[in-house]
């Protein structure tokens, strides 16, 4: 059993925090001692009745959950403050817990980590989720000149030197950084875990459809090419009087209905609504197939789409585009998914879109599909897999080798 940490600077009361922080945490709980430090947005904080639900449910699990409120104004300062106190703090609660590891979500949380063991001797998990310098860069926030940028890509070479274990979310992320030459024979120890679903609350609950249902599931700005989608579903309803298109999404509607009415999309075939994060996955059992383009920018080969593991474990097929991650070759692999190739210029290639649309709806339609898809996420996916693999690594930087032999 490990003392263990967690820091993630994405709160536990946001979709994303419940998904991909709150799900491992809980479950990590059930073998080590876990001490969670988060950061949450004002607005989630004044709803004290769901934060006090949400702090019980980590009581009753074990977990002494610590947040801090989230600041973004002014920009980089904001950050840089809650870096600050979230270092005071994190050191404190090692001390007081005796932590043996700390554990890491991203750059912002491991600077704070990076505290924790100068100031402890606590081991030190990077868990990187993507290289975030050059994702700020790719996404048009900084430029590679800019100061911030600099200083961070220093921070980055810190980071992975420092490192006890590294966590990558794709292969192709660990292909990239160990080629850093600082790196050269210096490169930590190193997992990789995708992005992971919670297989119970993400699964096929045979919903009846009569009609050919594409799904689209989570946000829809930055990073996601929500255009692109939009012309997919302009050609897929083209194509087929019977398609409809269903999105799930909270605090995008404005631009979802602005993208698909530019391109020329029939409203009345369209739902919009939101959806608490644990009623997600019936509403994508609504579904016969999704769809998700994400920019394919370098900094996008170390991250792992959230709604790829989702989709795939309700039983549905994808369409996507390459340059992401290990998405061609997880969708090649397990023959559930269709690709699109990215232009020079770093677009989705739309060149070949009908016939990829046509491929989907066939795919989607094969004997044994759903059962095939949700093999995939359980081989792939699977939260329970995820868990195990941090486990392991829990166990091993505590010195605990019999638990690791027994795992």
């Amino acid at each position: 059993m490990a003392n263990t940490l967690y820091i993630s600077y994405t709160g536990l009361m946001d979709p994303l925090g419940q998904s991909q922080v709150l799900q491992y945490v809980l479950a990590l709980a059930k073998d080590h001692r876990m001490t969670l430090l988060t950061f949450e947005k004002r607005e989630n904080l004044k709803d004290s009745e769901r934060y006090n639900k949400l702090k019980q449910r980590c009581d009753s699990h074990g977990v002494n959950w610590h947040a801090l409120t989230w600041n973004n104004k002014p920009p980089l300062v904001g950050t840089m403050f809650d870096i600050a106190k979230g270092a005071r703090l994190a050191v404190r609660l090692a001390r007081a817990s005796d932590i043996d590891l700390v554990h890491c979500r991203s750059y912002i949380a491991s600077l704070m980590g990076l505290a924790v063991k100068r100031k402890t001797g606590a081991r030190f998990v990077f868990d990187m989720r993507g290289f975030w310098p050059d994702e700020r860069v790719d996404g048009g926030i900084w430029s590679r000149r800019s100061a911030p940028y600099r200083v961070f890509k220093t921070v980055e070479r810190r980071l992975f030197l420092a490192a006890d274990h590294v966590v990558s979310l794709t292969k192709s992320g660990v292909s990239e950084f160990s080629a850093f030459e600082y790196l050269s024979g210096r490169v930590p120890p190193v997992s990789v875990i995708p992005t992971c679903t919670n297989l119970d609350l993400f699964k096929n609950h045979e919903v009846p459809r009569a009609d050919f249902t594409l799904g689209y599931i989570g946000s829809v700005g930055s990073w996601y090419m929500f255009e692109d989608v939009a012309i997919a579903v302009r050609r897929l309803f083209d194509r087929r009087a019977d398609a409809r298109f269903l999105v799930i999404n909270k605090g995008g509607h404005e631009k979802i209905r602005a993208e698909l009415q530019a391109a020329g999309v029939d409203m009345n075939r369209v739902e919009i609504r939101e959806a608490a994060f644990d009623e997600v996955g019936e509403q994508v059992s609504r579904m016969d197939a999704g769809i998700f383009f994400i920019k394919p920018a370098w900094s996008k080969r170390a991250s792992c789409p959230t709604r790829m593991g989702e989709f795939l474990a309700c039983g549905k097929p994808c369409l996507a585009n390459d340059g992401v991650g290990d998405v061609r070759e997880d969708f090649a692999a397990t023959n559930t998914g269709i690709t699109l190739p990215v232009t020079e210029a770093g677009g989705v290639d739309l060149a070949n879109l009908d016939t990829a649309i046509e491929r989907l709806i066939a795919l989607a339609q094969e004997p044994g599909i759903a059962q095939r898809c949700r093999t995939a996420a359980e081989e792939r996916f699977s939260l329970e897999g995820g868990v195990a693999e941090y486990s392991r690594i829990y166990h091993k930087l505590a010195g605990d080798d019999s638990e690791v032999s027994q795992k």
